[in-house]
This record gives structure tokens, C-alpha cells and sequence, in this order.
């Protein structure tokens, strides 16, 4: 009869044992996901930024109109030949 409260101690012993280490796993892995989740809204504001500079850089481009002081290409001579 003792030798089975014994081994009944032991079980519950190891049980809790087990169930203290899966709970220290699960707070390092919500730490984890936390952790992460912040990295990811920290690239996603981040590639928002940069995704209006582009627009705004584009749409600079598409208004500016060539210089006439340069000339076109059929104009331009021919650079010297070595």
C-alpha cells in the first residue's frame, strides 16, 4: 500500500513537474509571438512610408518636362572613338 501512495506521489510529482515546464514554454513563446508581432507592425509602418515617398518621387518624375537646353539624341555628336 505504500509503495502505491509512493508511486502515486511521484506521478503527481512528475505531472507537475511537466505541467510548470509547459507553462514556462508557453510564456517564452507568447513572449515570443509578442515580439514579433511588433516587428512586423514596426516593417509594416515602415513599408507604408516608403511606398507614399515612391508615389510622391513617381509623380514628381511624370511632371518634370525636358530641359530645352538639352539636346536630343539625333542632335548629340558622336563621342570620339579611341
Amino acid at each position: 500500500m505504500a509503495n502505491k501512495v509512493l508511486e502515486h506521489m511521484t506521478t503527481t510529482t512528475d505531472l507537475e513537474y511537466k505541467i510548470a515546464d509547459l507553462e514556462t514554454q508557453l510564456a517564452f513563446q507568447e513572449d515570443t509571438i509578442q515580439s514579433l508581432n511588433d516587428a512586423l507592425i514596426s516593417q509594416q509602418d515602415q513599408l507604408m512610408t516608403l511606398q507614399k515617398q515612391m508615389a510622391a518621387l513617381a509623380k514628381k518624375m511624370k511632371a518634370i518636362q525636358p530641359s530645352d537646353s538639352l539636346a536630343s539624341l539625333d542632335d548629340e555628336t558622336p563621342p570620339p572613338h579611341y
